[in-house]
């Protein structure tokens, strides 16, 4: 049988990203995908909010995915939410569509060297007390530590773990897809008291179509409904020929009501269903894994207990949550009847309001998360900054050190930093270097510049130094998030 420390189920961006993670934490990993190729012919989702960038810059290759795409104001909130003068090095979203950033992931993940087998469908597992049996269709028996289940909103992985989904039931449907019409369509976006509906070029051979549907409707779509709801919606189906992709969604807003049974977690789609009205899923799923890699890749290598892994829960749950809530705002804000299209009104003219904007840019964009880490500095528990630093090698960014995916210790004007970090210096890189010029984070503005910090692999503040040479709290910090100190 073969043996790994992790098995990722599902290869779409989540399960990409996680495999990244633990690649670059020297993890033996391998990931699992149903799909033969990386290919995927439709468009799909629209593109990356700010904290997807970030957390891409972070591993080096914000670059060359903001190269593919095209910068963009993209969040709204019952009115376009102008996220350009936040302080972060990219204060937009991209635009690129799903398949053009799979296929750069998966790119870098082959440049990692991360093993993945396609042509793989996982057909159930049994766990135990040291490690969990994964059965593929072919026959095979893989063993492993952990199994994470990254296989989308009807995950296999969860359903057979017996981890409910929890949340609003759906109240409206609609069918997506990109499709090939033989007459000129142009682009049309209506709203009525059932949802909304619209058609544009997606590309010079196909269009994207959203038709609501009359009733709530949860099977797969097919074309035939596809043309009747174009239709009755148009009056036309401007000469429908096929479609290369074909969906339909609800409005339905759940997640997990465990992101973690033993040795199975969810990430992704896996973890938590919505509408993709806002464009959150593809971005939080990502930053799940982002979260949840370090921590895995800890104790999966035996340097930290498994009680780090509850962590992941405790922390993406509340965020998700208030995803959920702001997604379910929105579908209602763009329904079309008369008491929704005042209400619509009447939140974009608070959205004009510049607190207002924004708090919602800041929450829509993912750069306000806040993980409870308890009381103290406001950058506690917040994603650090991409300050420019001066160190002994030269000019750099806090994002250049985090590119393997380690933890970072950042000494800016605290003698003794180096000597309380010592025995976790196997796992904990520390910097010296200086900063000249305000610490300002989104929304809460400008805050007071600390003597170090502790930041975490996924990007986020573990602990605050000011100033006491006794370094209180570090130690704590250190052997919290990266287990007991060796020597």
């Amino acid at each position: 049988m073969t043996e790994h420390a992790v098995i990722i189920v599902g290869g779409g961006p989540t399960g990409m990203m996680l495999a990244a993670e633990l690649r670059l934490a020297g993890v033996d990993a391998v990931l699992l995908e149903r799909r033969a190729d990386a290919v995927i012919e439709s468009a799909r989702s629209g593109g990356l909010h700010a904290r997807t960038l970030e957390v891409l810059d972070q591993r080096g290759i914000g670059d060359r995915i903001v190269a593919a795409g095209r910068p963009a104001q993209v969040t709204t909130f019952a009115a376009p939410l102008d996220i350009s003068d936040f302080p972060t090095r990219r204060p937009h979203a991209l635009a690129l569509w799903q398949n053009q950033f799979e296929a750069l992931l998966a790119a870098w993940v082959d440049e990692l060297g991360t093993p993945v087998r396609r042509s793989c469908e996982v057909t159930g597992f049994t766990q135990d007390a040291d490690g969990v049996d994964v059965t593929l269709a072919r026959g095979e028996t893989l063993r492993a530590r952990y199994l994470v289940g990254c296989d989308g909103g009807r995950s296999a992985i969860r359903k057979a773990a017996g981890i409910a989904l929890e949340g609003s039931d759906a109240s409206a449907s609609s069918i997506v897809a990109e499709v090939r019409l033989r007459e000129p369509a142009g682009s049309r976006f209506n709203t009525d008291a059932k949802g909304t509906y619209a058609i544009g070029p997606l590309d010079e051979t196909h269009h994207r179509v959203v038709v609501r549907d009359e009733e709530l409707t949860t099977t797969e779509p097919t074309l035939d409904e596809l043309r009747a709801g174009m239709v009755a919606l148009w009056g036309t189906d401007y000469g429908l020929i096929d479609a290369r992709w074909l969906s339909r969604f609800t409005d339905a807003a759940r997640q997990a009501s465990a992101y973690r049974a033993g040795r199975v977690l969810l990430a992704g789609d896996a973890a938590h269903v919505h509408s993709p009205v806002g464009g959150q899923g593809l971005n939080v799923g990502l930053q799940d894994a982002v979260n949840l890699g370090w921590k895995l890749a800890l104790v999966a290598g035996g340097q930290a207990p498994d009680s780090l892994l509850d962590s992941y829960d405790d922390e993406r749950r509340p965020v998700i949550a208030g995803m959920l809530r702001d997604t379910m705002a929105i579908t209602a804000l763009m329904r079309g009847d008369a008491r929704n299209q005042s209400l619509r009104e009447c939140v974009a003219d608070l959205m004009q309001l510049a607190p207002a904007r924004r708090y919602m840019a800041g929450r829509l964009s993912q750069l306000t998360v806040h993980y409870d880490l308890g009381a103290g500095h406001p950058l506690l528990g917040r994603r650090m900054p991409d300050v420019d630093l001066v160190t002994a090698d030269g000019p750099a960014t806090a994002y250049a050190f985090l590119h393997r995916a380690q933890p970072l210790l950042l000494n800016l004007d605290m003698p003794g930093t180096l000597d309380a970090a010592g025995p976790w210096g196997d796992r904990v890189p520390v910097v010296d270097a200086a900063h000249d010029g305000a610490w300002e984070l989104p929304v809460l503005g400008e805050v007071d510049a600390p003597s170090a910090v502790l930041v975490r692999p996924d990007g986020h503040v573990a602990w605050v130094g000011d100033g006491d040479p006794a370094h209180p709290g570090l130690t704590v910090a250190l052997e919290t998030w990266f287990g007991p100190a060796c020597g």
